[in-house]
């Protein structure tokens, strides 16, 4: 399963994952929502910032996967806690994930810039930060 994934770029996700400073993302809400229980280990995620450009200029293959069970605030901000080495988040990002009753923690492998691209979105109503596309051709313009 492909991806399309955006990143922070207030934070400098992008630069902390191509240079290695950073190698897990998380996204987080009240209930199970995408990505929960759909990125898996093996699966491509195609990364791009959110600045306005809408061009995806970095790829990863998904390593390790963990979608939390309900938490309450305080073993929310501990599941963070433990994996901040790699997820380098700034204090603004902490605020916005601690807390969250469902995180999905995914660890990210292979790395790399590629030839930036569009993607045509007309196919996703409801544009969110995680997008499934199954196969990144169908998007890719």
């Amino acid at each position: 399963m492909d991806h399309v994934v955006y990143l922070d770029a207030k934070a400098k996700e992008l630069d902390k994952l191509l240079t290695g400073k950073k190698t897990m993302l998380i996204r987080g809400a009240a209930g199970r929502k995408i990505p929960y229980g759909r990125v898996d280990q093996g699966d491509i995620l195609y990364l791009l910032e959110n600045d306005g450009t809408g061009r995806v200029c970095a790829k990863a293959n998904v390593g390790t996967v963990v979608n939390s069970e309900k938490m309450d605030t305080k073993q929310s901000a501990e599941l963070i806690r433990l994996n901040q080495n790699k997820l380098k988040l700034t204090d603004a990002q902490l605020k916005r994930w601690s807390g969250k009753r469902y995180l999905v923690l995914v660890e990210l492998m292979n790395i790399e810039k590629t030839k930036p691209f569009g993607i045509d979105k007309t196919e996703y109503g409801n544009m969110d930060d995680w997008l499934l596309v199954g196969d990144i051709l169908n998007v890719k313009i």
